[in-house]
């Protein structure tokens, strides 16, 4: 195949592979500005509106380290292939979903499949390019991460004001199409050792993060139990990968103090990040009583403060400053969350400033003494335990403004969580952490 053809193919491939990670990333954010005009369209009680995020986001994060192993085992191209599928047709599902439950339940089969699809793009990019081309082609990712988090909100809007909610889902169906169609660019690639599944930890890391999630979102007198009984399950999946031959995760990760430190703040700030983007369109939405598409253009500042600051920290802030810029942003972020909760609404600029200002510096800490065998396992986990603090947040700030009827609560809580993020991290910033 002549020189010209190989380089367009490559990168045809990765439009693919940007393509699939800018529609999981539109789809978590796109349906938390159309949530309240689902659950006007779909009665139910209030406590549907998280769900319809939080359905998506908790399948997402349990099955993500378990679908980068079925990528190991069969095929990561394959297994990509069949995610986008069952992506595509969950879409639809949702789009014609006739009740909040079946909508609920078609959310969470559309969490699953991008479960399948986002743990193979870095290993598929990796087969596809090597030197300087692969550092450009993992650069990409940011900017369309970044891209996706502003159009999300604001498209969620548009189309839910101008043609329906169901809108929202249907964007799926071309974009999956479309990466269907291109996905013959894909190079096939497989781990060179078939590693083995852990079923029995996977069932018990779902049965635990369920149970400490559905009370979250809708408490009653049970809730304490399923807390409870939900926190055991997760220990006892601790005591299940020191002791099982294929672990989900490498225990070697726990041995410096550095990496559990990095998890607990990616579990926190990510509540709060998630759960801020759960709770200000519903208070607009619900409390004052503004239009979907007002609702979605009060997030873009937000978005784009983020997408700004994680350019500019790249670039400039932590190659200067290095780990202690976390910190900045951390108080950027809770001034900010400050300042909404006095309403001053402009102020979640200052909100995105923040978050992007921490998240460059964080994710290259946590990553910075993870050895090379551990990398995949670790940047599995950081993703899920990610995607975890973003069901948390918006099962946790949801519940209590809908239980509350006021986000004043709903945002106090989240600046609690984003100090109890700056004290979680401080291993990280230290020579002896990192």
């Amino acid at each position: 195949m002549p020189t010209t053809t190989r380089y367009r193919r490559r990168w045809a491939a990765l439009a693919v592979l940007l393509t699939a990670e800018a529609m999981n990333l539109l789809d978590a954010t796109i349906v938390q500005v159309a949530g309240p005009v689902i659950h006007t369209d779909l009665p139910g009680p209030a406590a549907d509106i998280p769900w319809f995020s939080a359905a998506y986001t908790l399948p997402f994060a349990v099955f993500l380290i378990t679908g980068g192993r079925l990528g190991d085992i069969l095929g990561r191209a394959r297994v990509f292939k069949i995610g986008v599928a069952g992506f595509v047709l969950a879409s639809l599902a949702c789009a014609a979903a006739p009740a909040a439950g079946l909508l609920i339940g078609a959310r969470a089969v559309q969490g699953a499949a991008a479960a399948l699809v986002i743990p193979q793009t870095i290993g598929l990019i990796r087969a596809l390019f090597d030197g300087d081309e692969l550092a450009k082609a993992l650069g990409s990712i940011g900017p369309v991460m970044g891209l996706s988090a502003v159009t999300g909100p604001l498209l969620g809007g548009l189309l839910t004001q101008a043609v329906s909610w169901r809108a929202v889902f249907l964007v799926n169906v071309p974009l999956g199409l479309a990466v269907l169609l291109a996905a013959r660019f894909l190079r096939e690639d497989k781990a060179g050792t078939r590693p083995r599944l852990d079923l029995a930890g996977t069932a018990l890391v779902v049965a635990g993060t369920g149970l400490l999630v559905y009370p979250l979102i809708s408490p009653d007198g049970t809730s304490w139990p399923l807390l409870a009984a939900g926190a055991a399950l997760l220990g006892v999946f601790g005591l299940h990968q020191r002791r099982t031959a294929a672990p989900l995760v490498e225990p070697s990760l726990f041995a410096h103090r550095g990496f559990p430190a990095a998890l607990a703040g990616s579990l926190l700030f990510f509540a709060v990040m998630t759960g801020l983007m759960q709770v200000v369109p519903m208070q607009l939405q619900l409390g004052e009583g503004v239009d979907v598409r007002t609702a979605g253009l009060t997030l873009v500042p937000l978005s784009a403060g983020l997408a700004v600051a994680s350019w500019l920290a790249g670039s400039w802030l932590v190659p200067k400053f290095g780990a202690r810029v976390m910190f900045a942003g951390l108080g950027l972020l809770l001034a900010g969350i400050l300042a909404v909760a006095a309403g001053v609404t402009p102020a979640l600029a200052l909100c995105g400033l923040g978050m992007g200002t921490f998240t460059v510096p964080f994710f290259t800490a946590a990553l910075h003494r993870v050895r090379p065998h551990e990398t995949g396992s670790a940047a599995g986990l950081l993703n899920a335990v990610q995607q975890l603090g973003g069901t948390l947040g918006v099962a946790l700030l949801g519940g209590l403004y809908l239980s509350t009827g006021t986000a004043t609560t709903a945002f106090g809580v989240a600046a609690g969580l984003t100090v109890a993020a700056a004290v979680a991290v401080i291993p990280l910033s230290s020579r002896r952490g990192r």
